[in-house]
């Protein structure tokens, strides 16, 4: 009974922060350079939008070479609502929401299985450069506000 009433306990704390997690989700950026908590007061115009780095230092290293870190900005983009999903990243062609994987916390759907086991097989940063390169960006994502 007590592991039980444990389990029931575990389940309802997930689902609350699950809750809290998605209703905080947009908004919360990651430094695409340090890859820690984002500082908004210390941004740059990047694609029509804004990145959040966390320092000064970061700020400095991603505008001497933003092309370095444009995965991570790109999914940044999209995880602050910057940006939003308009087509599949790898084949241009609409979405099937049957078919989506979760990138460091944010959605993104396919256009089928192919591309959605394309993109399952990838893992951490390989998957962020996989998913939001700048080719793959420009396919699947539109920038929609700044």
């Amino acid at each position: 009974m007590r592991q039980v009433l444990s389990i029931v306990a575990l389940v309802a704390v997930v689902a609350f922060v699950g809750q809290t997690v998605a209703a905080e989700g947009k908004g919360k950026a990651i430094c695409p350079v340090a890859g820690k908590a984002a500082n908004p007061k210390c941004t740059v115009d990047y694609k029509g939008a804004t990145v959040s780095l966390c320092c000064g230092k970061c700020k400095a290293a991603f505008s001497k070479n933003p092309a370095k870190f444009a995965a991570k900005a790109n999914l940044q983009l999209v995880a602050t609502g910057q940006a939003k999903q308009v087509k599949c990243p790898f084949a241009g062609k609409p979405v099937n929401p049957a078919q989506s994987v979760t990138v460091a916390g944010t959605e993104v759907s396919f256009c089928c299985g192919g591309c959605k086991g394309k993109a399952s097989k990838a893992e951490g940063d390989d998957q962020i450069k996989l998913i939001f390169n700048d080719k793959a960006f420009e396919k699947g994502f539109k920038v929609t506000k700044k």
